[in-house]
């Protein structure tokens, strides 16, 4: 009888802790979902108003948003798959940003080569919107800060994204104020090395969930044959 009543315990905690791990995961595939479609949302905003703006930051910040939605979805894909599937999904997410970053320096290389008169009125008013949707994702995610490292990597998108929000509405006043496009071309670079620089770091994180999953597979192999 005790021996029945051990076995129920232990079947009673193992179930428990199954639930919680389920609710868990549905509780970060619900809020990563919220911060996906309001970064896809603002991407296509950001986009067509950078276009009309002619604003190398505008654009920048719409890719870095297209980037975000990339994430986000590659972090829903990895919640509640092993740590190999995570540090794969972080890996694909890290590339895909540094690949964003390279092509907007390129464009604004263009920019400067071809001349452009970006439109100040519209950066800020589209500025301001893309750093409020921001804060409603950084507050989404702040809880999720400490996570694996695809929630963490969704997080710091966040934050650099306000940052980058910041300097959009910095640079449409001066863009305004001196009647030249230099604060522009320079907001749109500041937020390229941004992206390539939270890219390596979140590349090298991956590669770091890599080598430890294959620790991992190597020390289950050792004790099955032992």
């Amino acid at each position: 009888m005790a021996q029945l009543n051990t076995d129920t315990r232990i079947n009673e905690i193992t179930m428990s802790s199954c639930c919680g791990a389920e609710a868990k995961n549905a509780k970060e595939r619900r809020l990563l979902w919220i911060v996906l479609i309001l970064n896809f949302s603002m991407f296509v905003v950001e986009f067509i108003a950078g276009w009309l703006a002619n604003s190398s930051g505008l654009l920048a910040d719409s890719l870095d948003m297209l980037a975000d939605a990339a994430v986000y979805s590659l972090s829903l894909y990895a919640v509640g798959k092993s740590l190999l599937h995570k540090g794969r999904a972080a890996l694909a997410n890290g590339y895909l940003q540094l690949s964003l970053g390279l092509l907007v320096l390129l464009d604004v290389a263009r920019r400067i080569w071809l001349g452009s008169e970006p439109q100040s009125d519209l950066m800020f008013s589209i500025g301001f919107m893309a750093l409020i949707i921001n804060m409603i994702c950084f507050g989404i995610l702040y809880q999720f800060r400490q996570g694996d490292v695809n929630l963490k990597a969704s997080w710091i998108c966040s934050r650099n994204d306000m940052l980058a929000n910041i300097g959009i509405l910095i640079s449409a006043f001066l863009v305004g104020r001196l009647n030249t496009a230099w604060p522009d071309w320079a907001i749109g670079s500041v937020i390229a090395i941004i992206v390539i620089h939270s890219s390596i770091a979140i590349i090298r994180e991956a590669k770091e969930s890599l080598k430890e999953s294959e620790s991992q597979k190597i020390a289950e192999s050792n004790d099955s044959i032992a």
